[in-house]
């Protein structure tokens, strides 16, 4: 029987048919996260979404910041967050990773000096105003009830010291001046303890007329009658 004999592949016929290395480029592409560098997410009017790092110019489509894995603190965009959306992408890094919580109370001017002292400094914040009882509730919030308190994320400070805040809030990373735009008002103060709403008053029960008594009334046994 005559014997076979088989010779190694020539190199060219491993080589992967002509395209193939176009169709796995284009595969790896796929693959790969499409927000390496994306902070905006929009929707066009015909439902197509486009990742981008600049906000939209138009209002053609909606567009939302899209978060990162470990950012922490309130989503932009809602509740007591809402004029973060406003800010600049930096500034709002930061005062999303970092929010500022200002805590006062009537008649108190340290709490006067530090709300006008983060205003020329343009940190965005919120601020929260205890009441005369609210003594309690302040505790729980920020573990102290020595006002005026700031909170830094999850770093509270006590008393308003300049040199100590501007330490802090460096360290956080807001800007030595202020970024803020023109158009931005920091959120009203609301109250640190919301008021239970009072009972809708009733109306109060008719009084009904006693009988009249008998025009002789019965001798009273061992009484005496006035």
């Amino acid at each position: 029987m005559p014997t076979r004999h088989y010779s190694p592949s020539s190199p060219s016929s491993l080589l992967p048919p002509p395209g193939a290395w176009a169709l796995a480029c284009v595969a790896l592409a796929l693959c790969l996260p499409l927000t390496g560098q994306a902070q905006y997410k929009q929707v066009g009017p015909d439902g197509k979404v486009t990742y981008t790092d600049r906000p939209p110019t138009t209002a053609a489509g909606q567009a939302s910041p899209m978060t990162g894995g470990g950012t922490g603190g309130a989503s932009v965009g809602t509740g007591a967050t809402a004029p973060l959306a406003s800010l600049p992408f930096e500034l709002r890094q930061v005062a999303t990773r970092y929010p500022v919580m200002l805590y006062t109370v009537a008649g108190c001017s340290d709490c006067d000096s530090a709300r006008q002292w983060l205003q020329q400094r343009g940190i965005p914040y919120a601020e929260k105003v205890a009441g005369p009882n609210d003594g309690a509730a302040l505790q729980k919030a920020t573990g102290v009830r020595e006002l005026p308190a700031l909170t830094i994320g999850a770093q509270v400070l006590t008393g308003f010291a300049s040199a100590s805040w501007t330490s802090y809030l460096d360290a956080a990373g807001y800007p030595r001046e202020s970024r803020l735009p023109a158009s931005y008002r920091p959120a009203a103060p609301s109250p640190l303890v919301v008021p239970r709403s009072s009972p809708v008053p009733t109306a109060p029960a008719q009084a009904t007329s006693p009988a009249p008594p008998p025009a002789v009334p019965p001798p009273t046994p061992g009484g005496i009658r006035f």
